[in-house]
């Protein structure tokens, strides 16, 4: 079953992961709803995303990008099945 989820980055250097992580971002155009991106003056970015799609996507997504250096994740994923 198909979940909602949001998930949350901070890139800690935009200038050196911006690249990768759009990469990841965009080889999961199909499940992604949404995204909000914010860049501060202070060299630090947070990107909002939210998904519905598989357990097995999410967490996919959520892992290739928590692993791209200069990179924090965090995921919410509701409850309730869709």
């Amino acid at each position: 079953m198909r979940r909602i989820a949001v998930i949350s980055a901070i890139l800690e250097e935009p200038e050196k992961c911006q690249k990768k992580f759009n990469d990841v971002v965009s080889s999961f155009k199909g499940i992604i709803r949404g995204r909000m991106g914010i860049p501060f003056e202070e060299g630090i970015g947070v990107v909002c995303i939210t998904v519905i799609g598989e357990l097995n996507e999410i967490n996919s997504l959520t892992g290739k990008l928590g692993n791209i250096e200069h990179v924090q994740v965090k995921t919410s994923i509701s409850k309730k099945e869709l």
